[in-house]
């Protein structure tokens, strides 16, 4: 018996509640017992692509095919105007919360322009108060797509380090439960605490790619976010992470290591490439994206993309034992989740095919 009076059905799939809270998907059985225990792959929910309802529907199917866990995009802006939305993250994770039993963050927060950091720490209190130990909050120094909308000065890549600095020390100490005065070079805070805590406290990650902030992130913070890129590259990303961590006298071992990764998966070739050139041309630009300010001009940039521009960026394959190689190669270089976004909108026959032939096939 289904004690919620919800019966929810996702594309032919019955997604429903018992009255102990596990989820059945009528097609698979219990969403958390048909999966055994292998490799953690999640979604990176691309909130600037799709409707929110659209999106949380898209979840809800995930979870029925195997996948654990939820990123979910903090943009104010798309990338390009095709992309075409701009939902609220913390709006719709509290959403997703009560609507799925995945885990889930932002990928990522910038806490240093459009939002004070105190107002951050009071949102991941109060999700993480609501969904204990599901809620991780991801953090980065931001992109002026999105950061704009304040207007003011963009400042250099240091600059805006200094300020990630201050905002996470802020949310941190918030976060603890203690009232706190803050006084800094770029933030000020009056005397203040939070009143509603987490049973359990909310992790913080860290996006990062270069030495100085991965160093920082595995001294300071909990685990760590970095998109997909040449294994070389990843190497060198866990490393500066792991000698943070230790410096702090930290195990990086037991520090989570989340990739978020971009692929263009369907039937064709010839299907996926074009889902990559329309709907995701950010994805073949292999240049600093920080200080572009609209979708606008990014759409004008993506008029000089070509298809070997995505080589090594974004996976476009109709070859699902590709993909899953592409995903075991990142596994096996230390990454204890994957969140992966397929570009196109064939979103529900990307989760079956990955959900029935590609997730059952990885190994930790």
């Amino acid at each position: 018996m289904v004690t919620s009076g919800v019966n929810n059905y996702v594309w032919g799939v019955s997604n429903v509640l018992s009255p102990g809270g596990v989820r059945y998907c009528a097609q698979n059985g219990p969403a958390n017992e048909r999966t055994p225990a292998v490799a953690t792959i999640g979604l990176s929910a691309a909130l600037e692509q799709f409707h929110p309802n659209e999106l949380l529907e898209h979840c809800k199917l995930a979870e029925c095919y195997g996948f654990r866990g939820v990123m979910a995009a903090d943009h104010f802006q798309p990338w390009v105007p095709a992309q075409g939305h701009n939902a609220f993250a913390y709006s719709w994770m509290g959403a997703l919360g009560a609507v799925t039993g995945h885990s889930f963050g932002p990928g990522v927060t910038c806490p240093s322009f459009r939002t004070h950091p105190a107002v951050i720490a009071q949102a991941a209190a109060t999700l993480g108060a609501m969904f204990p130990g599901r809620f991780w909050l991801g953090l980065g120094s931001g992109e002026l797509l999105n950061e704009n909308v304040v207007a003011g000065e963009w400042p250099d890549p240091l600059i805006r380090f200094e300020m990630l600095q201050e905002a996470t020390e802020i949310i941190q100490r918030l976060l603890s439960g203690k009232e706190t005065r803050y006084r800094g070079r770029y933030f000020q805070m009056n005397k203040v605490r939070l009143w509603t805590l987490p049973e359990q406290p909310v992790p913080i990650y860290i996006a990062a790619t270069g030495p100085q902030t991965l160093k920082w992130a595995g001294k300071t913070c909990d685990g760590l976010i970095t998109p997909g890129a040449s294994h070389e590259k990843l190497r060198g990303i866990l490393d500066n992470f792991a000698a943070g961590a230790r410096e702090a006298g930290k195990d990086p071992a037991k520090m989570p290591k989340l990739l978020q990764l971009h692929i263009s998966w369907a039937e064709t070739y010839e299907e996926a490439l074009q889902n990559a050139l329309v709907e995701w041309p950010n994805g073949g630009m292999n240049f600093p994206k920080q200080d572009i300010r609209s979708p606008e001009d990014f759409a004008a940039m993506a008029r000089l993309v070509r298809p070997e521009n995505f080589t090594g960026r974004v996976l476009i394959s109709p070859d699902l034992e590709e993909h899953r190689a592409h995903l075991q190669g990142f596994l096996d270089l230390g990454f204890d989740a994957i969140y992966v976004h397929n570009v196109g909108r064939n979103q529900e026959a990307w989760l079956r095919a990955f959900g029935e032939q590609v997730l059952p096939r990885l190994r930790v």
